[in-house]
């Protein structure tokens, strides 16, 4: 399969990246949307990044989720009995990723977790990493991500911790706001509080999906 793109990669690497998702999704979206989405988010996240070694691998991993999220739209019925849980703050870089690794890891199956940001920071917070390791849970190949129309359309449910106006509004998702402290700049004492007022609040959200 070619992967020639209709306009320069920004990084030639990406080409590759391509041929790998399109021949995931053979049949489902053409190279050229594949291409598409591939080479906004290496945009998207190129727009904040303060090293881009990593950029390509993440820009796939990134477009990945879009894919992901857009064949669950576009495909009446797929997922059936699974919820989709997305969670955004304004960095993405505390209270959503720690957020989306509890329910990750307390729903299983049940569930497809998603967190993003509006203005996504360049890396988590070591802090936020720390408490979650400390619970036994790893963000090793977690990174803060932009918010994304695919993502927010895919969602059963959009859950916001302070993003505040910039957080994303479509019709027929079930929202909810948790009025969580903030963990950036904070000691690791408090950081674990906020770790624990999440997982209380998961507990509940938990609680109330279906098959609870």
């Amino acid at each position: 399969m070619s992967a020639s793109p209709p306009h320069a990669w920004p990084d030639e690497r990406l080409a590759a990246g391509a041929e790998r998702l399109a021949a995931r999704h053979l049949g489902h979206f053409s190279i050229e949307t594949v291409q598409q989405l591939l080479a906004d988010s290496y945009r998207l996240l190129a727009e904040d990044a303060r090293v881009r070694t990593h950029l390509v691998v993440l820009a796939e991993k990134l477009t990945a989720e879009r894919l992901d999220a857009l064949a669950h739209t576009q495909t009446p019925g797929s997922g059936s009995g699974v919820v989709r849980v997305l969670f955004v703050c304004g960095h993405n870089a505390g209270r959503s990723q720690m957020a989306a690794a509890l329910l990750a890891h307390r729903g299983g199956e049940r569930v497809v977790v998603s967190s993003a940001g509006t203005e996504p920071a360049a890396v988590i917070e070591p802090p936020v990493e720390q408490v979650l390791l400390e619970a036994g849970l790893s963000v090793a190949d977690a990174f803060p991500k932009p918010l994304t129309a695919e993502v927010v359309e895919a969602a059963d449910f959009v859950i916001t911790m302070g993003c505040g106006d910039a957080c994303p509004v479509v019709a027929g998702r079930h929202y909810l706001d948790w009025p969580v402290a903030d963990p950036d700049g904070a000691p690791i004492g408090v950081v674990r509080t906020i770790r624990d007022d999440i997982d209380a609040r998961i507990t509940d959200l938990l609680a109330t999906l279906p098959g609870a």
